[in-house]
């Protein structure tokens, strides 16, 4: 990944992170039951913890070697690798309510890592909010691409939690969509709450992602009960996610293509391969309508000797 870092993620500042159970579907398997979303009830499962960056989309970190007591610390853990392999920590991290604990926010805080992530409600708390007189709610418009609801109305409150040190922002907001209110807890003194709010949204990029990954990488489809197996599936996964994300950057038009697109258009393709001299190998692709993009995109460019491959080149040609 020290190496992936500067090619995939240059400027990276934010993160998303989310929990996802990859359930076993063998027999009398010694693993701990979590909420599987897709049968709508727990079961065995190998629980993984993925972080995506928020600006490039890509997957940068995966832990499925997790046991219950360990999830709430795996928040540090990813800061603690960021730092490792970038020389400082993430500047923003995005989570929803379940992901850590109040302890693990504060420390958190202490490192200097800013975060947004959501209070869990209490039937008295939102009653003393909805008891609060209109005039102390604030309204605010969410530029959001496709999102029905987007007028809201904000109120911003200093508030304690139990096992965090200091106090933080809390920010109640109405209009979202949902019937209760939505409460956003934040360490950052200063950030306007329509920016927190929005930015938070983009946190729904990583179960997109997550849905990428099972769909085209098949991620719900590793049945091992050794976790540490799965663990070495995931960080494939997340490696092979991040070159077609690469890829898509790559070819014009196609930024935001998902896999299964770039897979049919461009990787899914005939051809010869054929050794030429000064040591380098020419790949010639039959016609195709995508091949222009291939041309533009220049991808053999200065392309350097690649060591796996006796230090041959690689050259690219075109029916």
């Amino acid at each position: 990944m020290k190496e992936l870092a500067p090619l995939l993620l240059p400027q990276a500042r934010s993160f998303s992170l989310d929990f996802h159970p990859i359930p076993y579907r063998g027999e009398e398997a010694v693993l701990e039951n979590h909420y599987l979303p897709c049968r709508g009830h727990a079961g065995p499962s190998v629980q993984s913890f993925f972080a995506l960056e928020h600006e490039t989309q890509v997957f940068c970190y995966a832990n499925a070697n997790l046991t219950r007591t360990e999830q709430p610390g795996e928040a540090l853990r990813f800061v603690e690798f960021w730092q490792a392999v970038t020389g400082h920590d993430p500047e923003w991290l995005y989570f929803d309510s379940k992901l850590t604990s109040y302890a693990e926010l504060s420390r958190l805080n202490e490192r200097g890592v800013f975060f947004v992530t959501i209070r869990r409600r209490g039937p008295r708390l939102l009653q003393q909010l909805r008891q609060r007189p209109a005039s102390d709610w604030t309204g605010a418009v969410i530029d959001i691409p496709k999102r029905r609801h987007k007028q809201i109305r904000y109120l911003q409150q200093t508030v304690s939690l139990k096992d965090y040190q200091g106090t933080l922002r809390q920010i109640a907001v109405t209009g979202l969509g949902r019937e209760e209110l939505t409460l956003f807890v934040t360490n950052h003194p200063e950030a306007s709450p329509r920016d927190l709010i929005m930015n938070y949204a983009r946190r729904n990029r990583i179960e997109d992602g997550l849905g990428t990954n099972v769909n085209y990488f098949h991620l719900d489809c590793l049945s091992s009960e050794v976790r540490l197996n799965v663990d070495l599936d995931v960080t494939l996964t997340v490696i092979a996610n991040g070159c077609y994300r690469w890829l898509a950057h790559q070819l014009k038009g196609f930024e935001k293509a998902k896999p299964k697109q770039l897979y049919r258009k461009f990787v899914e393709t005939s051809g010869n391969i054929e050794v030429i001299p000064n040591h380098r190998l020419l790949v010639t692709f039959d016609r195709r309508s995508h091949n222009p993009i291939l041309r533009e995109a220049g991808l053999d460019r200065n392309c350097p000797p690649i060591p796996w491959l006796k230090n041959y080149r690689l050259v690219f040609g075109y029916r």
